[in-house]
């Protein structure tokens, strides 16, 4: 069970592919809008329930409730040793050392 006033993230569908514009490339105009909204749990609910979220913006948000606290789980990727020699190529030629 999640509890109202849980921080939260809700898909909803905006629009679906049949109501989408002609002048869309059509690999697009065949998927729907989809959107993912986070904010305040309003009811309590349990993932998967169609629920309401108040946004940090004061807004009332309708949808499926997918995930509790969600966070950032995206990466740049590992690090890549190149990238620090260029980065000091760079400063040189641009400031004229460690400047």
């Amino acid at each position: 069970m999640v509890k109202k006033g849980e921080w939260v993230r809700i898909h909803s569908i905006v629009l679906e592919a049949s109501a989408r514009t002609a002048k869309l490339p059509s690999d697009t105009q065949a998927c729907p809008l989809e959107m993912w909204t986070k904010g305040f749990l309003q009811e309590d609910a349990e993932i998967g329930d169609v629920v309401t979220v108040k946004t940090a913006a004061n807004r009332l948000e309708k949808g499926t409730l997918i995930e509790v606290n969600p966070y950032w789980k995206h990466s740049y990727g590992k690090f890549i040793p190149e990238l620090v020699q260029i980065d000091k190529q760079l400063r040189d030629i641009m400031f004229g050392g460690d400047k």
